[in-house]
């Protein structure tokens, strides 16, 4: 089930030399800056901070392709590991179990597929608006790590831009209500229009 306070990123994933069937790649990263909208020439980033998963359920995990269909690994049966270190939170997937998964691991052999992503719900965030990041201190809720065709955050830019475009409007309702209160002020001493 897709939920509106769900979120996604997009992130590489390859085949495990010498391994059979077993993929690796990094679901999400930490403390590296992306931007994620460009509002009236103004970009909003987001960083995920060291520690976002300290507090996070992550008990029954899939895996899937595009974040949809059947799952091709799952944390439930041991087919898929979850590690958070230094760099993020790193994947490790046997997908031997099905024809999906098995077909699935073809696809990032052959190249064809090289991009993760992953589902989750924000815990604990703060917004600076000076620089306009949003960072991430906690995660609530991982629901899916995804092989995906195009790490275009598509289903993350509705969520994403919702809230980078109302941060922007916040802005320039703010900037305008000053300037009409600047306005009001030079009218009130100066007169005229």
């Amino acid at each position: 089930m897709i939920t509106k306070d769900r979120a996604y990123r997009a992130f590489e994933v390859r085949t495990m030399p010498d391994e059979q069937m077993v993929v690796e790649g990094y679901a999400i990263t930490f403390e590296r800056p992306t931007i994620m909208a460009e509002i009236e020439g103004q970009k909003y980033s987001e960083i995920v901070s060291r520690g976002a998963f300290n507090d996070t359920q992550m008990a029954d995990v899939v895996m899937n392709f595009d974040h949809s269909g059947k799952p091709v690994a799952r944390t439930k049966n041991g087919t898929l590991q979850l590690v958070v270190d230094d760099t993020g939170l790193k994947i490790r997937a046997d997908l031997s179990s099905t024809s999906e998964s098995r077909a699935l691991y073809e696809e990032i052999k052959a190249g064809l597929i090289d991009k993760m992503s992953a589902a989750f719900i924000v815990g604990k965030e703060q917004y600076s608006r000076e620089t306009r990041t949003r960072r991430i201190d906690g995660f609530k809720r991982l629901y899916d790590v995804a092989a995906v065709t195009f790490p275009a955050y598509e289903t993350t830019s509705l969520e994403a831009r919702s809230f980078f475009t109302a941060e922007a409007e916040k802005e320039q309702a703010e900037a305008r209500k000053a300037l009409e209160l600047a306005k009001a002020k030079y009218h009130y001493y100066f007169g005229g229009k």
